[in-house]
């Protein structure tokens, strides 16, 4: 028994070694310390990147870029598209410099294939603060009244004064 559950033990061992091998591979291991550089990084990237509205679903990055050209050095721009690969109709345009995204602000209310783009800095998203929003009145759901909880003994034991929920149709009237 002793020699079975050492065997056990040893495999155990094993396996975790193995685990930890794979996951340092994939890259799959992030200590705490790693996370919030991460984070950080991304708050930098977006201190550097401004939001546009309003963009026309036509317009290609190309165009985009060269609309911004004139800020600073564009490092980046995502038109975000839906999963049909449709444009939303808005994209980031993200700079090498933190100073560009001020001059990309004055483009606010300026056209882009006939539309008026609304120039924005980019705010990061934090997890966890989503807004509460109530749910809407839907007409079709019916009126759901509050009533009290009435015990059972209140109940007929016979089931008068019931409404049957559901009566099944006869299939075939008898004709006599």
């Amino acid at each position: 028994m002793k020699k079975r559950l050492k065997e056990m033990e040893d495999e155990a061992a094993a396996l975790r070694e193995m685990q930890a091998k794979v996951e340092k591979e994939m890259g799959a291991v992030q200590d705490p310390a790693g996370a919030t550089a991460n984070q950080a990084s991304k708050e930098e990237a977006d201190s550097r990147s401004v939001f546009v509205g309003n963009v026309d679903y036509a317009c290609t990055p190309e165009e985009v870029q060269q609309h911004f050209q004139s800020c600073g050095t564009v490092n980046r721009v995502t038109i975000l598209t839906d999963k049909y690969g449709q444009p939303k109709g808005f994209a980031y345009v993200e700079f090498l410099e933190a100073e560009a995204v001020q001059e990309a602000l004055v483009l606010n209310e300026s056209e882009l294939h006939g539309r008026q783009l609304k120039v924005m800095p980019k705010r990061t998203n934090v997890p966890g603060m989503k807004q509460y929003r109530p749910r809407r009145f839907n007409p079709y759901m019916g009126y759901r009244s509050r009533r009290p909880y009435v015990p059972p003994y209140f109940y007929s034991p016979y089931g008068f004064g019931k409404i049957p929920r559901f009566r099944r149709p006869m299939r075939y009237m008898p004709y006599y």
